[in-house]
């Protein structure tokens, strides 16, 4: 089973300012003469982590992380005003001619699959492969699993204390009640409606409890992030027409991908990924057995490796 490749240090960190006030921290690492790989963040909010470099051969690999607006080391912090799908796209844009790559390969994984796939759907010639993990289609009802009628009935533990800050009066739609806390102006309200939010969802993304998952997602920083953008994305239903994704498969024609999903996903069930892969046949579906939702977990470390190892091949095979 391959793990993931040694901790490596970035070669150049820049800042890219976008929309104003948004600025954004975007990295490098690896070869600068390698295949440029994209690497999308989930969340939206989760930010970017050292370990993500680590799923890319180093001389194969131009590895460039950065972090979606609001999230991670770009500011302002968790702020809202122009966030929004169609202005992510915009960025990576922004970004991709910042560093003069003129196509590259896409990695995302959760909402990281989501933007990933409409950034390909939007400029399919600048895509040289996809690989995709934990697929998020944002649909009503992948959204309402998570937050409202679903995940419930397996963790009945964990959403009760998700549900702890939210009066029951409104637990008949938790999104707005929560996205009215998050963006509201009680300080304290805030802080407990962000780590529940995002306590439940570091609880729930590992098929085994997982100490240092929990731990990352229960950090205040990361859980404000976390927990606003995702609230405002979810309420907006990811800014996304219905089955929008579904909708424009055939605009991936011809780009090679690999789509990993855990069988025990918890966060964004595998349906999600067989429903990409009905429409979408061309891309290999790698259902990882004893796994969940979690890019840290073996099964799933070890087929997202193999797949960055397989593209890489095949695009220098091409040359």
């Amino acid at each position: 089973m391959k793990k993931a490749f040694p901790a490596i240090r970035p070669y150049h960190t820049r800042s890219v300012a976008v929309t104003a006030p948004h600025v954004l921290y975007v990295e490098e690492s690896g070869n600068p003469e390698g295949i440029p790989v994209l690497f999308v963040h989930g969340g939206p909010g989760g930010g970017s982590n050292p370990t993500d470099r680590c799923f890319f051969d180093p001389e194969k690999y131009r590895i460039i992380l950065f972090d979606q607006r609001g999230a991670g080391q770009s500011t302002p912090h968790a702020l809202l005003k122009d966030n929004n799908t169609s202005a992510l796209v915009a960025d990576i844009e922004v970004i991709r001619k910042a560093l003069n790559v003129n196509r590259w390969v896409v990695f995302g994984g959760s909402w990281g699959s989501t933007l990933s796939l409409i950034y390909a759907q939007t400029y399919p010639e600048l895509v040289l492969g996809l690989i995709l993990r934990g697929i998020f289609l944002c649909r009503d009802d992948d959204i309402s699993w998570f937050y409202q009628d679903g995940v419930k009935h397996i963790f009945p533990d964990y959403w009760k204390q998700f549900i702890s800050v939210i009066p029951e009066a409104e637990h008949q739609d938790l999104l707005s009640a929560f996205y009215r806390r998050l963006t509201g102006d009680n300080e304290l309200e805030r802080m407990a409606a962000a780590k529940a939010w995002s306590l439940l969802e570091g609880r729930c993304a590992t098929l085994h409890p997982n100490e240092d998952v929990v731990g990352h997602f229960s950090s205040p920083h990361i859980a404000m992030a976390i927990a606003r953008i995702e609230a405002h994305f979810f309420i907006n239903k990811a800014f996304l027409e219905p089955n929008q994704i579904i909708n424009n498969t055939e605009k991936l024609k011809g780009i090679p991908a690999t789509i990993v999903h855990g069988r025990y996903d918890m966060v964004c069930p595998i349906n999600q990924a067989f429903a990409l892969s009905e429409a979408w046949p061309e891309a290999q579906l790698d259902v990882i057995a004893d796994a969940g939702h979690s890019s840290s977990e073996p099964g799933i470390t070890d087929a997202l490796i193999r797949a960055t190892d397989r593209l890489a091949h095949h695009l220098n095979s091409q040359e």
